[in-house]
């Protein structure tokens, strides 16, 4: 790893916008031959958005909703498949999706309006699809805390995927969605390895923090699972049986798994990465990545982008079946009761 390499952040470049035909450039102005120092700082764009609940269509992921109430995201995990749109803000989707994040200070307000349309079907909406919503911005902004207490006063389900500690801020909110049946929480754990963790999510919780989150959300009667993801050949596959053992230890009542893949611009960000933070294993960890995905670590074909195919895949999927059927029997999360929405708020109650 040579002097210049950023710490605390997980991209290590700048890749171009596909979307611009223009943009700014760290050229020198004497034009000399050297690089000019990154600004490491993050930067908060507040924006109004004009939408906040979005249909996904995935046969992948089922019928759902989602929501995110940020863009970008300070985590810096390498592999993150939201870096791309952050393209469609004019941004990079190496450093500026670490370093400039949008906040969408009305999302509670935009969520509420939505939940009040009279052609409104209350089906799990996920916080969130693209950005992890209790990242470091969350703390001052508090956005996910607001849109909980909305879908809390509406009585509406909702899943939430998180590998930040701050959730436990909102365990109260939790408990009381938790007793109408309306939350699913996943703690995403890619590894146990702490030196692997900096280096391939480097703002993220610790491992054993988010081992402590499933315990306690467990003992708070807030229905909790593990998403071991993604898997990397190479790097973490071998990792699956002690992370779901440790999952389960810690009262996780589900494990799912999806394996990396890197399309658009983040194949070349991740190529980067790859290179300065293991040269010995690139060739291999690469290849392993290409052999999922039909030859490309680029992968948009449904079914197989998230899981693979071929040998290596079907070694990772007979590992993660064997792993969650010792350490996941009887195990599951409990069905939504989608019969608790009420579209007036509480003021159905009268």
């Amino acid at each position: 790893m040579n002097d210049n390499y950023l710490k605390g952040r997980g991209a290590q470049i700048k890749p171009g916008n596909r979307f611009l035909k223009a943009e700014y450039v760290t050229d020198h102005l004497e034009g000399l031959d050297e690089p000019m120092p990154a600004n490491a700082n993050t930067r908060v764009f507040q924006e109004n958005a004009k939408k906040i609940v979005n249909k996904v269509n995935s046969p992948d992921l089922g019928m759902m909703f989602s929501m995110n109430p940020y863009q970008g995201c300070e985590h810096g995990c390498i592999y993150c498949y939201a870096r791309n749109t952050h393209e469609y803000y004019g941004f990079s989707a190496g450093l500026d999706f670490e370093q400039k994040i949008i906040v969408k200070r009305n999302a509670a307000s935009l969520l509420e309006k939505q939940l009040q349309s009279p052609t409104w079907d209350a089906l799990p909406i996920m916080l969130s699809g693209n950005t992890d919503c209790y990242q470091p911005q969350e703390k001052k902004f508090e956005l996910t805390r607001k849109v909980l207490a909305v879908l809390l006063k509406y009585r509406h389900p909702v899943g939430i995927i998180t590998k930040n500690s701050l959730i436990l801020r909102d365990v109260d909110l939790l408990q009381e969605l938790s007793n109408y049946k309306l939350v699913h929480v996943m703690i995403s754990i890619t590894t146990l390895d702490e030196t692997l963790r900096r280096q391939m999510e480097p703002r993220t919780a610790s491992a054993i923090k988010r081992l402590k989150v499933v315990e306690e959300l467990a003992k708070g009667r807030v229905a909790v699972g593990v998403m071991n993801a993604p898997i990397i050949p190479g790097l973490n596959h071998h990792e699956i049986p002690q992370v779901l053992k440790a999952a389960a230890d810690h009262g996780a009542l589900a494990a799912g798994m999806t394996v990396v893949r890197l399309n658009g611009a983040i194949g070349n960000i991740f190529e980067d990465w790859l290179r300065k933070n293991f040269p010995d294993r690139f060739d291999k960890v690469w290849n392993q990545i290409c052999e999922l995905h039909g030859g490309s670590v680029n992968d948009s074909q449904f079914g197989r982008r998230m899981r693979g195919e071929g040998p290596i895949a079907e070694m990772i999927q007979q590992l993660f079946r064997s792993s969650k059927k010792k350490y996941f029997a009887d195990r599951q999360m409990p069905p939504y009761d989608l019969t608790q929405f009420r579209r007036a708020g509480t003021l159905s109650l009268f």
